[in-house]
């Protein structure tokens, strides 16, 4: 039987192959051909039965090649998503605490910085990740934490957004005679702090009576309040015009940049990147100090009492936790939380209207967390980025591929077919999966590429667009993973816990039968 030791050295072949390709095709061919290459590395890094250093070295490397790939290539965005993947593979992997920080820390602060420079799309989806994940933390310490079903989120999140753009604007001028607004853009800081305590205090409010109801009861109540902010942002143009009803306010106010533009000047950054660097490191900063809270929070005494309450509130109830109380600190921080982001994202934005905090935006976050794993601070991120990228950039880069295609009047060659073949069983031989799933999704691809070859897509019907069917993808991601990974992407500890007992218990009594 081949020990441990001989499996790790027989298994590090192939991730040395991928690696010399990447290699070879970075410099020469590059295009999709050298992502993949860079992608299967990394697979290989998660996936094969190599050792610590083996996968931290590949790690490194692939860090390096994706950040040369996007400085060749600016216009790729596989090798952004490869390095997303790497940061949560470094993340997640177990790897020495030194080497998480030197390689997030490369990724976060330098890695940006050259995909940045090469496009500036890069900033501005690093920018919306990173305020939707601070915003789906929050809700996943209502939701995950203290499993407090919230349909009605969006409405803390309108209620910061509108906070800072009524007064960063001209807008209060309407209501406030004077004519001092919109105040100066220092004073967004100050209202960071004044959008917590008014959301906070909103949430409250709201879950006063709220609270009193669990369930599906909760659920029905916390959608109806969303969409009453909603409505209420819609229609308060009259008699007295606070929020300029449908039509929204613009411009709001951004904070000035002062000595952070003339350093970013005199490193010959171009001007219209400033502020999309200052929004990016100070959303950095923010989730940093959010993710802290959650972790000090779910060890402190009301995380606890949110897991009970969550697992079961009839015996939490009857060991002394007190009901209200609990739900309601945090109903509050997952307000404040939305209440927070909610301010940046109108400075950043410079515009706010009614529209952007549907029930849809609500739904929209309650995906992130259930597809990341409630109550996991590391999933729901994951979940966060994965969700983003895949509307923001997945399948708005499909839909102008299969367009070029199209026009093109491409037809596609056995040759075309074999490769993809050859990448299809690649995948599936790194996937964690039965081995009855790899066949009946290698005989389906087979299928399907059979069918396919030959085929010209200058005859592809034009109502096939990726971004038109993103909530029908969204609904489909969220329908698999219930039935395959309903625990989420990185499950919550606890959970895998229970998951791995219950297994063990499965195991046992399949045994004994």
């Amino acid at each position: 039987m081949m020990t441990l030791l001989e499996s790790q050295r027989s298994n590090i072949y192939v991730p040395i192959g991928l690696a010399l390709l990447s290699a070879l095709l970075l410099p020469t061919v590059g295009g999709v051909f050298a992502a993949l290459a860079v992608g299967l590395l990394l697979g290989c890094a998660v996936y094969q039965h190599i050792s610590q250093s083996a996968k931290m070295l590949i790690l490194a490397f692939t860090t390096i090649a994706t950040c040369v790939g996007i400085r060749l290539e600016t216009h790729n965005d596989w090798y952004f998503i490869i390095m997303v993947l790497t940061l949560v593979a470094a993340v997640t992997l177990k790897a020495p605490n030194w080497f998480k920080a030197v390689l997030g820390g490369f990724i976060l602060l330098v890695g940006m910085f050259i995909f940045g420079f090469a496009n500036s799309f890069y900033f501005e989806l690093a920018i919306q990740i990173a305020i939707y994940s601070a915003m789906a933390l929050g809700l996943n310490i209502v939701v995950g934490q203290a499993g407090l079903l919230d349909l009605g989120y969006a409405a803390f999140f309108a209620i910061g957004a509108y906070t800072w753009a009524i007064f960063g604007s001209a807008q209060a001028n309407q209501f406030i005679a004077g004519g001092g607004f919109p105040l100066n853009g220092v004073w967004i800081y100050a209202f960071f702090f004044i959008a917590i305590i008014t959301t906070a205090i909103t949430g409250l409010l709201i879950g006063l009576p709220a609270l009193r109801l669990r369930g599906d009861y909760l659920a029905v109540v916390t959608l109806g309040l969303g969409e009453v902010v909603r409505v209420v942002a819609n229609n308060l143009n009259k008699p007295v015009n606070i929020t300029n009803g449908a039509l929204g306010i613009t411009p709001v106010t951004r904070p000035p940049l002062g000595w952070f533009s003339d350093m970013l000047s005199g490193f010959g950054v171009p001007e219209q990147l400033h502020y999309q660097i200052f929004f990016y490191l100070l959303v950095l900063i923010i989730i940093a100090l959010i993710v802290v809270v959650n972790i000090n929070l779910n060890n402190s005494r009301y995380g606890r009492a949110w897991v009970a309450i969550r697992e079961d509130e009839i015996a939490a109830k009857a060991m002394g936790v007190p009901m209200l109380q609990t739900k309601l600190i945090a109903f509050m921080t997952g307000a404040a939380f939305s209440g927070a982001m909610g301010v940046i994202f109108a400075s950043q934005r410079t515009f706010v209207s009614p529209e952007s905090f549907t029930l849809l935006a609500s739904v929209v976050i309650m995906s992130y967390v259930v597809m990341g794993g409630m109550g996991s601070i590391q999933g729901v991120i994951l979940g966060t980025t994965t969700l983003i990228i895949l509307n923001l950039d997945i399948l708005k880069n499909i839909s102008g591929q299969l367009n070029t295609w199209r026009q093109e009047g491409l037809v596609i060659s056995p040759l075309f077919t074999i490769v993809v073949a050859v990448l299809i069983l690649l995948g599936l031989w790194l996937l964690r999966m039965p081995i009855y799933a790899k066949i009946a999704i290698g005989i389906l691809a087979g299928l399907i590429l059979f069918r396919l070859t030959g085929y010209n897509l200058a005859t592809l019907p034009s109502q096939l667009e990726p971004t038109k069917y993103e909530r029908l993808i969204f609904g489909i991601i969220l329908v698999l993973m219930m039935i395959f990974r309903p625990q989420g992407l990185i499950p919550e500890q606890r959970h895998q816990i229970e998951d791995q007992e219950a297994r063990l218990e499965a195991s046992s009594k399949g045994g004994k039968a």
